[in-house]
């Protein structure tokens, strides 16, 4: 990773070391920060004789050398110096906490912008809601993409950023066409790697975030982290990871709450970490205990399933959403817990 004198390299300079670095077959990928541009080396930049190359040139401060299979998600890279901002929302600094029904009903608007509203009232600074949705059954309902503009319309009115998942190409280009602030990719393709790319090339050099859910068979963490590195490698770095829980499930749970993996997580990589609750557990009764529990670990934010009349909803909603006064009551716990515990922690 190479790290220039001033705030980001001239394109002469960046040519000249793009050229040297082609030389020993890498490629230079420009992450762009809020104030400082850092060059990372994507190939195997072990050669010495190209590294020597590269710190003979007058304008090269340093170049940083990560042994990692994510060297760009380990939290000893430069990366780990910048912030991510969701609905004015530092996150790691104040809690994030994203809210909004499991799926839009394209033919029951009402529901999803009086919900909106109610999140918003409780406290969420983010609203999400489902516009496509993958489903086990092939006859289940699929979503519909005129509930992108429900969604627009809810986020509009509340000021709320807007989060959807997206599964192809298709979706990521209207949704990021729509201005949809934060891209979901969901358990079931965590691990699309070809999906993975698009998303990472489509929102190069945008704002735009990606929350990434830990897929439902998900083995060892750094394949979480280096799920994450496939969207990052393209040049944003507005990453967020979202433990959601994992098969098997213990019975009387959805699945297997993991959001204990937090502090695990954290020893590896700069990433903000979002917890979702409500799939980790999926009853709208266990949930509150369930949020709490995250932001005990250490979570940053907490990604949750809510509606105005869950009975009416569709999805997972009627067993799993928890209505706008139970969440204004986990949202005011969960902030004092995660303030007390900013408190309370060691300075790093």
């Amino acid at each position: 990773m190479l790290l220039p004198k001033t705030n980001r390299l001239t394109p002469d300079q960046l040519a000249e070391v793009t050229a040297v670095v082609t030389e020993f077959g890498c490629k230079i990928q420009p992450i762009v920060g809020a104030v400082r541009t850092i060059y990372a080396i994507v190939g195997d930049e072990r050669d010495e004789l190209m590294i020597n190359r590269l710190e003979g040139l007058d304008y090269i401060d340093r170049i940083d050398r990560i042994q990692s299979p994510f060297k760009l998600m380990d939290r000893r890279s430069d990366l780990a110096s910048g912030r991510l901002k969701v609905g004015g929302v530092t996150v790691g600094e104040e809690l994030l906490v994203i809210a909004g029904p499991c799926t839009i009903d394209p033919k029951n608007a009402n529901y999803f912008l009086e919900t909106a509203a109610a999140v918003k009232e409780a406290g969420a600074q983010a609203l999400r809601g489902g516009v496509w949705k993958p489903r086990t059954n092939p006859y289940s309902f699929q979503g519909d993409t005129r509930s992108l503009e429900i969604l627009m319309e809810a986020s509009r009115r509340t000021g709320l950023p807007a989060v959807t998942e997206v599964m192809e190409q298709e979706h990521i280009n209207l949704a990021l066409d729509a201005g949809v602030s934060v891209l979901q990719i969901g358990a079931r393709n965590a691990l699309n790697y070809s999906l993975l790319r698009q998303v990472g090339r489509a929102i190069a050099g945008r704002d735009t975030a990606v929350l990434l859910k830990r897929s439902i068979h998900m083995g060892p963490l750094n394949e979480f982290i280096s799920a994450a590195e496939y969207i990052v490698s393209f040049g944003n770095p507005n990453v967020i990871l979202c433990p959601r829980g994992t098969s098997p499930a213990p019975d009387g749970y959805r699945n297997h709450p993991d959001e204990s993996i937090t502090p695990l997580l954290k020893e590896k990589t700069w990433a903000a970490v979002v917890v979702d609750p409500s799939h980790s557990v999926g009853k709208a009764s266990y949930v509150p205990a369930c949020a709490l529990a995250a932001v005990a670990y250490g979570a940053d934010g907490l990604c949750l399933e809510a509606h105005v009349s869950p009975s009416h909803g569709i999805g997972d909603d009627p067993k799993q959403a928890v209505t706008p006064p139970v969440l204004a009551g986990i949202v005011a716990q969960a902030r004092a817990l995660h303030a007390s515990l900013r408190r309370t922690q060691p300075a790093s």
